[in-house]
């Protein structure tokens, strides 16, 4: 007999509340069962136990995500390879660009920041280590889009669909698909306020020695500082040597 497949409730209800805190950040037990439609006893028996286990914590304000996570997520990028070669190369590209570096890998069909370095003249933005975003809405996830062939971009579009997040997101698969051909022509993909209104990003597939993608890499600051040459020409021209001395560092470590 085959192994079950089916969701353990428990397991799934734990989940549940520890996203529950991450998108109420500080919350007491009657908010976050409102907001999962949960039993009040339900919620209290699964923070408590994330408690006794030191995953959540709590004062007078109510629960919260405690640095046990990021213990873990610590661990899963320092077992990185990938992280530990990219990192220096991002160290080197946001100084020369002044701007935010990202590396994103794929990851059940999101795109995920793995790690960012901030330039000198890099303003505010909503993206942190370990941030989930659709691939479509991106530099860098278009970038592994454009590596994938075309029966993985079709599931990729049947199970997450292309939902728009400002006026410029590409919400059509006819569309998707042609920049997906022109970003391969050019080796680069670029992002004009699809994702953030008033930012543009610039980014590149990492591939392993098989051909396979593992990532991508990128640049993004406002619009106002990346337009014209800088571009068109300057900004990918640096991802896409970042790109290559990645992959190079990778394949000779």
């Amino acid at each position: 007999m085959g192994e079950s497949t089916a969701p353990v409730q428990t397991t799934r209800t734990t989940i549940r509340v520890i996203e529950a805190l991450q998108e109420l950040d500080t919350a007491g037990v009657s908010e976050i069962a409102d907001h999962l439609d949960t039993p009040t006893s339900t919620v209290f028996d699964h923070l408590q136990t994330l408690q006794q286990y030191e995953f959540v914590t709590s004062n007078r304000d109510g629960y919260s995500l405690g640095t046990r996570f990021l213990r873990i997520g610590g661990y899963c990028r320092r077992n990185n390879n990938l992280y530990q070669t990219a990192q220096p190369e991002l160290r080197k590209i946001a100084r020369k660009t002044g701007e935010h570096a990202n590396l994103m890998i794929p990851e059940f069909g999101k795109g995920v920041f793995f790690a960012k370095v901030e330039g000198e003249d890099a303003f505010r933005l909503d993206t942190y280590v370990g941030k989930r975003v659709g691939l479509q809405t991106t530099a860098a996830g278009k970038a592994i889009l454009s590596t994938l062939p075309t029966e993985e971009v079709d599931e990729f579009i049947e199970h997450h669909g292309l939902p728009e997040v400002t006026e410029n997101t590409i919400t059509d698969e006819k569309a998707l698909f042609e920049e997906l051909d022109v970003i391969r022509e050019r080796g680069f993909a670029t992002d004009d306020e699809e994702r953030i209104r008033g930012v543009r990003c610039v980014g590149a597939p990492l591939l392993d020695n098989n051909n396979e993608v593992m990532g991508a890499v990128s640049v993004s600051g406002p619009k106002s500082g990346i337009q014209d040459a800088r571009f068109e020409e300057e900004i990918p021209n640096l991802v896409l040597r970042t790109a290559n001395v990645i992959e190079v560092n990778l394949k000779y470590q």
